[in-house]
C-alpha cells in the first residue's frame, strides 16, 4: 500500500528562531517535507532562512512582502507544478503552532479528503486581547453569512487534500482576508469542516503577529463591506429617482413603483459584478430568483415590523432597525449562497 505523503507550508515574514525551532520539531519526530515561503523579508533574516534551507526545507521567496494569502497561494502552486503530494499542512512561523498539533491535523487529512482540516484553539489563559475581540466578531460574522458555527475562523493551522488546490490558488485575497475567503468559499466548492482541538499558544502578547487590527480588518469583512455600500448606493438611487418621477408625472403610484424598478437593477448589477464577482451564463434565471428574493424580503418586511411593533410592543424605529438588520443578513446570504453563487472549481491535478 502506498505511504500518504504530506507535506507542510510555512509562510514566513520576519522569521526567527521559533521557526527554526519549529522546523527542528518536525525533522526530529516526523518525515515531512517543509516549504517555506520567504514573503520578502529583510535582509536580518537571511541567516535564519539559510539555516532553514540547511535543515532541508525547500525555500521559495517572494521579493516584496506580498501578504500571507499570496505566500500561500505560491507554495500552493509549487505543490500542483511537482505533483508529488497528497495532502499538506500550513503553519504559522511564529511559534503558535506545535509539533504534536501539526501531527494531529496531519493524521486527519486521510480520513477527511472533502474537509478543511482546522486546528481549533481553545482560548483560556492569557490570550492577548486583539486576538481574542478579533476572533469573535470574525466568528459572529462568519456564522451570519454562511449560518456554519466554526469556533476559531482565524486559525493558522489547517490540513487539506492535494484535490483542493486548483481551488484553493483561484480564491481571492493576497493578505490574511484569504484565510477568511477559504472558510466563506469552501460549502460552495463542495467542501466541508473537520476541526480539531489544538494549543492556544501566545509569546510575548503575540507581538510577532503581523496582523493589522485595522487594515487586515477590512479586508477580512470587505465582502459585508461592499454589500452594505450596495445597499446604501441602491437606497441613495431609489431617494433621487423617487422625487425625480414624482415631479415629472405628477403621479405617486408610478414615483414609488418606477424608482423602486431603477434603483433593485442597479442593485441587481452592482452586487453581481462587484460585491459577488460573479459572471452568471443564464442570466434571466438569476434575475429572476432575485426579484423573487425582493419579493420575499418585502413580506417578510412586514411581517417582522408588525410582529415587534404591535406583538412585542417595541417603538416602531426600534422595530425597523431589528428588521432591516435580520433581512440584511438574510439578503447577504441567498445572494451569496443561491443568486450569485460561484461555479465549484472543476479543474484536475495532472
Amino acid at each position: 500500500m502506498r505511504l500518504f505523503k504530506l507535506k507542510i507550508i510555512i509562510p514566513a515574514y520576519q522569521p526567527d528562531h521559533r521557526m527554526l525551532q519549529l522546523i527542528h520539531d518536525i525533522k526530529t519526530n516526523g518525515n515531512y517535507e517543509i516549504i517555506i515561503v520567504n514573503d520578502g523579508s529583510p535582509e536580518k533574516c537571511k541567516s535564519v532562512l539559510k539555516e532553514a534551507a540547511e535543515l532541508g526545507c525547500t525555500v521559495l521567496h517572494h521579493k516584496t512582502n506580498q501578504g500571507k494569502g499570496a505566500a500561500l497561494k505560491t507554495a500552493f502552486r509549487y505543490l500542483i507544478n511537482t505533483n508529488e503530494t497528497d495532502g499538506f499542512i500550513c503553519a504559522d512561523c511564529d511559534g503558535q503552532h506545535k509539533w504534536l498539533d501539526i501531527k494531529k491535523i496531519a493524521e486527519s487529512i486521510p480520513f477527511n479528503p472533502d474537509s478543511i482540516i482546522l486546528g481549533n484553539r481553545k482560548f483560556v489563559g492569557q490570550v492577548p486581547l486583539k486576538s481574542m475581540f478579533g476572533n469573535k466578531i470574525t466568528r459572529a460574522v462568519f456564522s451570519m453569512i454562511t449560518g456554519q458555527k466554526i469556533s476559531d475562523t482565524q486559525t493558522g493551522l489547517r490540513g487539506f487534500s492535494a484535490a483542493m488546490l486548483p481551488w484553493l490558488v483561484q480564491l481571492d485575497g493576497n493578505r490574511y482576508e484569504y484565510e477568511m475567503n477559504q472558510l466563506l468559499e469552501a460549502k460552495k466548492a463542495g467542501f466541508g469542516f473537520h476541526c480539531i482541538p489544538i494549543e492556544t499558544i501566545y509569546e510575548n502578547n503575540n507581538e510577532g503577529s503581523h496582523f493589522n487590527p485595522i487594515l487586515d480588518s477590512i479586508r477580512v469583512f470587505l465582502p459585508i463591506i461592499k454589500f452594505s455600500m450596495s445597499s446604501i448606493s441602491s437606497g441613495l438611487i431609489d431617494f433621487a429617482f423617487l422625487f425625480l418621477l414624482q415631479s415629472f408625472f405628477d403621479n405617486l403610484l408610478i414615483a414609488v413603483v418606477g424608482s423602486r424598478i431603477i434603483s433593485s437593477m442597479c442593485n441587481y448589477m452592482i452586487n453581481q459584478h462587484f460585491v459577488f464577482q460573479t459572471k452568471s451564463k443564464n442570466k434571466v434565471s438569476s434575475l429572476a430568483q432575485y426579484y423573487l428574493l425582493v419579493v420575499v424580503i418585502l413580506g417578510f418586511n412586514y411581517l417582522l415590523i408588525s410582529f415587534f411593533s404591535e406583538g412585542l410592543q417595541l417603538p416602531l424605529l426600534l422595530s425597523k432597525i431589528l428588521t432591516e438588520g435580520l433581512l440584511f443578513c438574510l439578503s447577504y446570504t441567498v445572494q451569496n449562497k443561491f443568486i450569485f453563487r460561484k461555479k465549484k472549481a472543476q479543474v484536475l491535478l495532472k
